[in-house]
């Protein structure tokens, strides 16, 4: 590792806050027996989104059936899938007042459609529990398997958001092997040709090892398949076991990121150490102005 990333930069240090807010929403989302990828991924956002009470469901369990090398969330076993989760989510997402619902999901490779009935059901019973609620989700890769993602399509998300996470090079490190950087292209180019008005997002993470040229060369190959929204954000190491921190890249290179994004076509580029993939994310996707059209179906 190098030796700078011994110790965070001051740009980078996040404080966690306990407020009665806080404490409420952990209490609600335990009580309804929900996860979140707040808690799970280790986000260093937690206390701040936690406190507007906001936060991203995480649907299908809490054991991801793969096993990359930056992610904190539990690996292993699956337990079989709860069809009471889908209106669960709703009825929490109504109770806490939220207007715009993200829902996302560890990666399911057990399943054979990789969870996306699943996925389908939870937009649909959001949708019919709050009327004129918003909904993005951040899926797995099912797989590049195209009847899945159309199962999800068909509910019409508002946002689809898939993350690359790395550049390509670096992919065989960082991902987990059944992931694949092409694959993941292919995933959000498919979405795009089949729901033109849906708002397509991804995201990667910078300091693991890629030079500058390498996120500009992902930034292109994600204009190029029809992405939107961009995240891209600093990884963080989450413990002894995960890959290390190679650099911590300045606040000023994200602002450059932003820029090369912007230029190249992508309608936004969200770059700053502390971006994670669904950080702000109804006050980036507001005005971006999604409309509802899925295949041959006109846009409404």
């Amino acid at each position: 590792m190098d030796i700078a990333c011994k110790k965070k930069p001051e740009w980078l240090k996040s404080y966690f806050k306990k407020t009665n807010q806080l404490h409420n929403l952990k209490s609600i989302l335990r009580a309804n027996k929900l996860s979140t990828v707040c808690e799970s991924a280790m986000c260093p956002n937690i206390s701040e989104c936690f406190s507007k009470n906001r936060a991203v469901f995480m649907i299908m369990g809490r054991r991801c059936t793969r096993n990359c090398a930056f992610c904190a969330v539990e690996k292993g076993a699956p337990l079989p899938l709860d069809p009471s989760e889908p209106e669960r989510v709703a009825r929490t997402a109504l109770k806490m007042g939220l207007r715009y619902v993200v829902i996302t999901s560890v990666t399911r490779d057990d399943l054979a459609d990789g969870g996306a009935d699943h996925f389908a059901k939870t937009i649909a019973a959001t949708r019919r529990v709050i009327q004129g609620v918003a909904v993005e989700v951040l899926t797995p890769d099912f797989k590049g398997n195209e009847d899945a993602l159309d199962t999800v399509l068909k509910e019409v998300p508002d946002v689809f958001n898939h993350n690359l996470e790395t550049v390509r090079r670096l992919t065989p490190l960082v991902r987990d092997k059944g992931a694949n950087y092409e694959r993941s292209l292919k995933v959000l180019e498919y979405v795009r040709s089949r729901s033109k008005g849906i708002i397509l997002k991804s995201g990667i993470m910078v300091g693991m090892g890629e030079e500058d040229e390498e996120v500009l060369e992902a930034l292109r190959d994600l204009s190029e398949v029809g992405v939107d929204v961009v995240t891209i954000g600093q990884y963080l190491m989450p413990s002894s076991r995960h890959l290390p921190v190679a650099r911590y890249v300045p606040p000023s290179q994200f602002e450059y990121y932003k820029e090369y994004g912007t230029s190249i076509g992508i309608k936004h580029v969200f770059a700053a150490p502390l971006v994670r993939s669904s950080y702000m994310a109804e006050e980036i996707i507001k005005n971006l102005s999604p409309r509802r059209c899925y295949g041959s179906q006109p846009c409404t």
